[in-house]
């Protein structure tokens, strides 16, 4: 933020603000809350094999929304792969029991990744970021997570770390993973620009932009604009002002809603994300 706003979180600019700043649909349903998570995550070994509960179980335990996420490769070591699902139909009784003899990621889908793949972690998925892995994860706003395995690791005084088995047990979709139909859709091509659709679901869509030379986003009153670059270097600017910034890789920008544009000049890619 500049001018008045300058040193505000978002929190506190969404408190003051929101359906300005959120959009009406976006303020309708989350109120003062920010919607989604937007982080890198840079695994250097394996993370922890987890589910997330959904909506309704969520608010009853934890009083939170539950955890739908997205995962897209920005870079990894070759041999790089990651977890999401479980390979065939497997019982609540098995996956317990292979918990409990370490034997759990024999069951599971593992998917070998490359730069630009894209995957969709719906609630009550298995799943795990392997090593050697960068990624960016868009989620809904939660912090709720079961942790199912942890590869029998301990803490620095020999104790194993914290498993939360028979919850995770009440929400795991125990049926083979099925590749979300709405991921990876190319909706446009040009030479200016590609637009391709890398997630859609009912909490937020994320688009990429592969952009040549320039872009025009539209927007409108229901909600607002995350853009995160991924690559690349320009120019940032809305048309119903006159401030230009410049972005790099790795560097996002918040566009509250409303009735205007966003143009991006320069060349890159970025992952636009509205709710």
């Amino acid at each position: 933020c500049e001018g008045e706003d300058k040193g505000k979180t978002i929190t506190e600019l969404i408190k003051r603000d929101g359906a300005n700043l959120l959009g009406k649909h976006v303020a309708a349903r989350y109120a003062d809350k920010f919607p989604l998570l937007i982080k890198f995550i840079d695994a250097h070994d394996n993370l922890s094999i987890q589910v997330h509960p959904n909506d309704e179980l969520a608010m009853a335990r934890h009083n939170s929304f539950g955890k739908t996420e997205m995962w897209y490769v920005i870079d990894c070591e070759p041999g790089a792969y990651l977890y999401c699902g479980l390979s065939k139909d497997v019982s609540k009784e098995e996956i317990e029991e292979r918990i409990a003899n370490n034997t759990i990621t024999e069951v599971l889908n593992r998917i070998d990744v490359k730069p630009g793949d894209v995957v969709m972690v719906k609630a009550g998925t298995i799943h795990a970021i392997g090593a050697g892995i960068l990624i960016c994860e868009i989620q809904q706003n939660s912090n709720s997570t079961y942790r199912m395995y942890d590869y029998d690791r301990r803490d620095k005084f020999g104790n194993p770390r914290e498993l939360h088995v028979a919850k995770a047990l009440d929400v795991v979709d125990t049926k083979a993973y099925v590749k979300d139909e709405n991921c990876e859709v190319i909706l446009e091509k040009n030479d200016a620009y590609t637009l391709e659709r890398l997630v859609q679901c009912k909490y937020f869509e994320c688009l990429k932009y592969d952009i040549y030379s320039e872009v025009k986003i539209g927007m409108d009153e229901t909600s607002f604009l995350s853009v995160l670059f991924i690559s690349g270097e320009g120019t940032i600017e809305t048309d119903d002002g006159n401030k230009t910034m410049q972005y790099k890789a790795g560097e996002s920008f918040f566009i509250s809603a409303g009735k205007r544009s966003v143009v991006i000049k320069g060349t890159g890619t970025c992952i636009v994300t509205h709710v």
